[in-house]
């Protein structure tokens, strides 16, 4: 049987980029908890602002490298002398203004801990109600109502780079919405693992 005969569905999206796929397949879309995920993806999402996910995720293991795995704690203290070495790495995205936005946002996050007990209990207080299964690629929104909010409340904060779109596609990834769509042989797997979750409670 062909490779391509034997394929599961997947969305649209996923390419057929080998690395994107396994992106698709393993990551997008899965309910996460952990506070440095969250993080790591939201500075990420930043990055990409302008350029295609591919860019940044064929860069991804260069950026852990040089934002220290993306520890908040480590990040919020990186200074001057720190963007200018990660100015002159070429593996990563050398923009000023995304790698000083990285930096003030995990001082953010930093305070967002203190308040809520975790970025987590944070960022799934806008999780939304449960929408329209998504037939086709077509029908997913460039944003929405949470992801308006969620950026709204990031931006007064003194968060950078989060705008309501940035905000959607962190939603879709770090599984606060179920955005495979309908054929996508991961869609009913995402969809088991989101019942079963344990939201996190503000502390």
């Amino acid at each position: 049987m062909s490779e391509t005969a034997a394929s599961p569905t997947r969305c649209g999206w996923a390419g057929e980029d080998p690395l994107n796929r396994h992106y698709h397949d393993v990551e997008w879309g899965r309910p996460v908890l952990d506070d440095s995920r969250l993080f790591e993806k939201l500075c990420l999402e930043g990055f990409q602002s302008g350029l295609s996910w591919l860019t940044i995720l064929r860069k991804r293991e260069n950026f852990r490298a040089a934002f220290h795995g993306f520890d908040i704690a480590r990040v919020a203290t990186m200074g001057p002398n720190d963007v200018d070495r990660l100015l002159a790495d070429p593996g990563i995205v050398r923009h000023r203004g995304k790698i000083v936005s990285a930096i003030n946002n995990a001082a953010r996050v930093a305070e967002i801990r203190k308040e809520f007990g975790s970025l987590a209990a944070y960022i799934w207080s806008f999780e939304p109600s449960p929408g329209a299964v998504p037939q086709r690629l077509a029908d997913l929104p460039a944003l929405t109502v949470a992801s308006t909010a969620l950026s709204k409340d990031l931006r007064k904060r003194g968060f950078s780079f989060v705008g309501p779109t940035t905000c959607y596609a962190f939603m879709q990834a770090m599984g606060l919405v179920n955005d495979h769509v309908q054929s996508c042989f991961r869609r009913d797997e995402i969809e088991a693992e989101r019942r079963a979750l344990r939201r996190p409670a503000k502390v």
